[in-house]
């Protein structure tokens, strides 16, 4: 079972800055599930650059407004550190701030290939603030050889509040 790891020096705000970032290809499914994570990041700040990014990131299909609507309802209630989690060093007791460089790994399971022959891989996260791993599904397209974001709900699951607004803590 593969895992790679990413490193960014700083978090992109738009959809070209994300396509420049360093080690990005879409041949390798695991860049495309780290680079996910970079533009679920933006949401908080704007919007419309992450559905750009995320756009990118999903090729031929792009984002519904099913997918749109279900995004914005997983930032409600100020939950910006969602994505934050899964970087390097980020979890509740310091309130999801993420060791820089911006560092992600990403890990196959052995259940990730199972849809292989389908053209599908489910890779996996982890957040700082979740037990279990987090599953992202990307679909291949032979024709140009990429892989492209199809499923990304588990990035965007509830996770530990952070430390300085948690009641219990």
């Amino acid at each position: 079972m593969e895992s790679k790891s990413y490193s960014f020096p700083a978090l992109p705000n738009n959809a070209e800055e994300l396509l420049a970032l360093p080690g990005v290809s879409f041949q390798d499914p695991f860049a495309v599930a780290a680079l996910a994570v970079c533009a679920f990041n933006r949401f908080p700040e704007s919007p419309d650059d992450c559905f750009a990014m995320v756009d990118a990131l999903k090729g031929p299909q792009p984002l519904s407004g099913m997918d749109k609507a279900f995004i914005k309802d997983r930032f409600m209630d100020g939950k910006d550190y969602v994505p934050r989690s899964y970087f390097k060093g980020a979890v509740p007791d310091n309130d999801y701030t993420p060791d820089e460089p911006f560092t992600i790994a990403v890990k196959e399971s052995v259940h990730s290939r199972d849809q292989f022959s389908q053209g599908y891989i489910t890779l996996y996260l982890k957040s700082g603030g979740a037990d279990s791993e987090r599953p992202v599904t990307l679909r291949h397209k032979p024709s140009t050889d990429e892989w492209f974001l199809w499923n990304h709900v588990g990035i965007l699951a509830d996770i530990r509040p952070p430390k300085s607004s948690d009641p219990w803590a």
